[in-house]
């Protein structure tokens, strides 16, 4: 039968060129399927690499999937590029590469260059397009503003599948169009400054929850069409909310439609298992020294940037690419040409990959998913570094929730738990991640990690999130989290959004929207997240009472802020702290307010520090610290604020309470006595069962506190406000 394949190309001799130097990074306007007129008629340009092929054939529902109907033309220059226009198919025509091999044998491919699948089950590829009429340029002009690292990056991770599904019909998934009104609406009320999308490129087992790509140039079919993403995309802009893209260049399944063994060679991975193989999720590994797959990967990058308009992507399984021996035991793996462990090519690979990315795009954000102690992830290739702009913080990760995971009597054998991180918070551009796998296989939700009844379990939740939002590095939090969700995170069912009519998990809500505002807020949290300026340890030595004083610094001392958790059950007043500066300070954040289903213990009065040496600095207050709670303290006035004041004040009374600073001096308004101020009381879980009214246990939520007008058990704010889901 002859083929009614014409020729034509969207290749140059320069193309080719940089195609087999693997230096071609826009691939995606030449291999592929495009719609294009060529010679007076509309039609759809194939071409696919398949050096391997004997011969190439589009089959499709237009030609009865005859392999013999539509032959691509095999070009000339040893490129192994097969190509050719098809009169007459157009956008939306299901199509296949019927790839014959040397063996004799023959496979039914989908395109990797695809840019539309069909919905799984189905694995046919589609002819489309990205054609989209942008109206997102105000927020593209300003990202460089949004995204910088001086700047706070409060990441929302969302999983599209299970963030929320259809009320009336819990199997059907919300569309991408639903998305962009329901997801946005709530990403904006809850304060969160960027969304990280869990892969949503095509791939054909939801279970993977997407980390397996079969469809790396195309959005999934499963919530829509590549347009409908892309209003996604510009709605999420549009609310001031900057998008990253969970990408995965670290493996691929080996699914028959899929890239392994692609024209019947190891085309896209090494034909060694040693090399090509990954035992921990039975997929392949990209063979990174080969040129051609390097411009497959990193014009895959650069087409989610230039596309649709990603502001970032994090990079998925960074360690199982830089160790050859990740994963595998002796013997099961091949020494690189030095007899080390270090994946040389993927090394160079990922240089070049954030070079090409920072060089076309340099207000976007490389993030590093990185678990060991490889030098320099986050540092520039001209200084040795990896070149990535972030990594997660995976040993912060780790730690914290060891601590926060043991019964409070014995975290003062672990105060290092908490501490170590400042160690070398400095030595990368960390981010704190509490992810989608810390919830997972058995791990169980962060609150159901936390020990003591369910007052304490929120408590101590609430007390992570303050800690968290209050330590140097960008912020990460997975869905569900925010409302505290008691199940472990199942990628088939929605979160359960019904819980945000209880108040504790309504209180844990509008907790972290308010953490989310501080964090915006407050200059000193964010300015210096990536330097030793940033933070200072006030105290880490009362490992006794479980209790953690610290500044955060930003460019201005006057916008510094004090941290101190107490992380035991046991309230704690005239618990004495060093602060930075003299003059008048506020508690400006309180994780223990009734608001949040706290037992109340707070500093509702602002205090002027008193020339009273502790933790090193010349000044002081005593403050009242809340039980499993963090209070976080600003400069409200200092001498030099109110200089120009204090000249004009004439006649005001000695005893009188003074109103420049706001400072309220009658002791029996504040839940700070000055009694033995220059002492902290040393409260313990023993001493406090004693039955004076002055040391009474409050045992219905679970603290064990003074009794006073600030921590009488209240559940959350009177009558709790139901939550919308959005």
């Amino acid at each position: 039968m002859t083929s009614s394949v014409q020729s034509y190309s969207r290749f140059s001799d320069f193309d080719i060129s940089l195609f087999k130097a693997g230096k071609h990074f826009r691939l995606y306007e030449k291999l592929g399927s495009h719609v294009v007129e060529h010679d007076g008629v509309t039609g759809t340009y194939f071409a696919v690499w398949a050096p391997n092929a004997t011969g190439v054939s589009v089959i499709g529902n237009f030609n009865g999937w005859n392999s013999d109907a539509h032959i691509l033309n095999a070009r000339w220059d040893s490129s192994g590029i097969w190509e050719g226009f098809i009169p007459n198919i157009g956008k939306g025509e299901a199509y296949k590469y019927f790839i014959r091999t040397h063996e004799n044998g023959y496979f039914e491919r989908g395109d990797p260059y695809a840019l539309f699948w069909e919905e799984p089950p189905r694995t046919a590829s589609i002819v489309w397009d990205t054609w989209y009429e942008w109206n997102d340029q105000e927020w593209m002009n300003r990202r460089n503003q949004k995204n910088a690292l001086d700047k706070p990056i409060s990441v929302y991770e969302v999983h599209l599948a299970s963030w929320r599904r259809d009320p009336s019909n819990p199997d059907r998934f919300l569309s991408y169009q639903e998305l962009a009104h329901q997801l946005v609406e709530y990403v904006t009320h809850m304060g969160f400054t960027h969304v990280e999308f869990m892969p949503i490129m095509e791939h054909p087992f939801s279970g993977s929850w997407g980390y397996q790509v079969t469809g790396y140039f195309a959005p999934t079919a499963r919530f829509g069409t590549p347009q409908d993403f892309m209003f996604l995309v510009e709605s999420l802009h549009n609310a001031g909310i900057g998008i990253y893209l969970d990408w995965v260049p670290s493996h691929f399944p080996g699914d028959a439609h899929g890239l392994y063994n692609f024209d019947g060679s190891h085309l896209y991975e090494h034909s060694d298992p040693r090399q090509g193989f990954h035992p921990d999720w039975n997929s392949y590994i990209f063979n990174y020294g080969r040129n051609e797959v390097r411009s497959f990967l990193i014009s895959n990058a650069i087409f989610w940037l230039d596309r649709y308009h990603a502001d970032g992507l994090r990079v998925d399984a960074v360690a199982s690419m830089l160790y050859l021996d990740y994963s595998r035991k002796e013997g099961e793996w091949v020494p690189n040409q030095y007899g080390g462990r270090e994946n040389l090519d993927a090394v160079s690979f990922m240089k070049e990959l954030n070079e090409v990315a920072y060089g076309n795009y340099g207000d976007i954000q490389m993030i590093a998913e990185e678990s060991t102690s490889w030098p320099g992830v986050s540092h520039p290739t001209w200084q040795g570094g990896l070149g990535f702009g972030m990594k997660w913080m995976m040993g912060w990760m780790n730690d914290t929730l060891r601590y926060f995971s043991k019964e409070p009597v014995y975290r003062k054998h672990h105060q290092q738990d908490l501490t170590f991180s400042t160690v070398y918070a400095f030595t990368e551009n960390f981010m704190l991640p509490l992810s989608h796998d810390e919830v997972v296989h058995g791990k169980g939700s962060l609150v159901s990690k936390m020990p003591g009844d369910e007052w304490q379990r929120f408590a101590n939740l609430r007390a992570l999130f303050g800690f968290m939002f209050t330590h140097p590095g960008t912020k990460l939090l997975f869905q569900g989290c925010e409302f505290a969700q008691t199940a472990e995170w199942n990628h088939d069912h929605s979160l359960d959004w019904h819980l945000t009519q209880f108040e504790p998990h309504k209180g844990m809500e509008d907790l972290v929207k308010d953490l989310n505002q501080l964090y915006r807020n407050e200059p000193a949290l964010f300015e210096n997240n990536f330097s030793g300026y940033g933070f200072e340890w006030l105290d880490q030595s009362d490992a006794e009472n479980s209790v953690f004083l610290y500044c955060r610094k930003g460019h201005n001392w006057q916008e510094y802020v004090v941290i101190a958790a107490n992380l035991t059950p046991v309230a704690r007043h005239n618990y004495r702290i060093g602060l930075p500066h003299n003059g008048v300070w506020t508690e400006i954040f309180n994780t223990d307010k009734h608001d949040y289903w706290g037992s109340g213990v707070v500093n509702p009065y602002p205090l002027e520090a008193e020339m009273q040496p502790q933790h090193g600095k010349a000044q002081s207050i005593s403050i009242s610290l809340p039980p499993l709670g963090v209070t976080i303290w600003k400069l409200k006035d200092h001498p030099s604020f109110r200089e120009h004041i204090e000249k004009t004040e004439t006649g005001a009374s000695k005893e009188k309470p003074a109103k420049s600073n706001g400072v309220k001096e009658e002791k029996k308004e504040t839940a700070t006595p000055s009694e033995n101020s220059g002492k902290a009381q040393d409260i313990s879980a023993e001493n406090t069962k004693t039955t004076t009214q002055k040391e009474k246990s409050v045992k219905s939520n679970g603290v064990n506190a003074e009794k006073t007008e600030f921590t009488e058990p209240k559940n959350g704010n009177g009558k709790s406000k139901k939550a919308s889901p959005k």
